[in-house]
């Protein structure tokens, strides 16, 4: 008798992630697959689980290229893997064991990708996704098609920026909620309205974003010279907690204009946050990948050690890639 293959679901801890996953298993459910995820940040989640043999994996919304070395092994370990992302890749291995849909289009996240693949079935959660990912554009042309009042729109979206302010921390500690309890909250609701109507987390994240950005905009904003902007957080939960949401906030405010965020860590080392023009997606994760830690996608990318003495050639940097 042949042993059924482990299966394991890895995801981002980010509103992305989640709802990827949530669309892909009310597809097809998989009740005792094992969950791999963590702090949005946290992009090396394959490394968890490098010594399997035999399993089956699904990824989402984590990049290969940074979890390349990992994937390499579990393929040579008979491991058949799924594999589903929207950030910058590399080459893909050629392997027969790997099923991989990579597309890092700017107006592209996992659950748009999950979403295609699916034909649209579950497509409100994708719109939770897009929403997230600050895909606000792309959610709401996806929307046009279903007959959604405002309010529900305005309720999807509200789904999508919570759970994605859910997803920052340098560690759980710093979150609300462990992503996979909120993944698990989702679990039987194949409406995301009806969820939103029933969840008592929704309240909790409520409270913590609302308080958080109270705090972030009585912060003032640093001139660059050009026109972009750039914000400098203390070294605190709060501010790591709202470091990215707050960045999607201020590149709807000025869809112009290039912006960062960045965080003093407790090792004398910077987190940033940085988010492309809305108007020209294109790059944060060409300049973050130029610095120790950095990576993400064309539109919105990071570095979570950033060194000290580097600050002020990536603000150069930062300048120069958006003049």
């Amino acid at each position: 008798m042949i042993a059924e293959r482990i299966q394991y679901d890895v995801f981002n801890g980010d509103a992305d992630g989640i709802c990827a996953l949530h669309q892909l298993r009310l597809a097809e459910p998989l009740p005792d697959a094992r969950l791999i995820t963590g702090v949005k940040r946290d992009i090396t989640l394959l490394s968890q689980i490098a010594g399997l043999t035999a399993g089956s994996i699904t990824v989402l919304d984590v990049s290969l290229d940074s979890n390349r070395p990992f994937l390499e092994k579990l393929l040579q370990a008979d491991n058949r893997i799924l594999y589903i992302d929207h950030h910058f890749a590399g080459n893909l291995p050629e392997h027969t064991n790997l099923r991989a849909h990579i597309d890092y289009s700017a107006d592209q996240c996992t659950s748009l990708i999950v979403n295609t693949l699916l034909h649209g079935h579950f497509s409100t959660w994708g719109i939770c996704g897009a929403f997230g990912d600050n895909l606000h554009e792309t959610a709401r042309e996806i929307a046009s098609s279903l007959a959604l009042s405002s309010n529900e729109l305005a309720r999807l979206q509200e789904i999508g920026e919570l759970f994605n302010y859910n997803g920052y921390g340098a560690t759980l500690e710093d979150l609300h909620f462990h992503p996979a309890f909120l993944y698990r909250s989702v679990q039987e609701f194949e409406d995301p309205l009806d969820f939103y109507a029933a969840s008592e987390t929704l309240s909790v994240l409520r409270d913590g974003f609302n308080e958080d950005m109270a705090r972030a905009r009585s912060l003032r904003e640093v001139e660059t010279g050009n026109g972009n902007r750039v914000y400098f957080f203390p070294e605190s939960p709060w501010a790591r907690r709202i470091s990215g949401v707050f960045s999607n906030l201020k590149s709807r405010e000025r869809v112009d204009m290039a912006h960062a965020v960045i965080i003093a860590n407790t090792d004398a080392t910077y987190q940033v946050s940085v988010r492309a023009p809305l108007t020209n997606h294109r790059n944060a994760d060409t300049l973050c990948r130029a610095f120790p830690t950095g990576g993400g996608r064309a539109a919105a990318a990071g570095i979570n050690n950033l060194p000290g003495d580097m600050l002020d050639s990536f603000l150069s940097a930062f300048n120069t890639m958006y003049p």
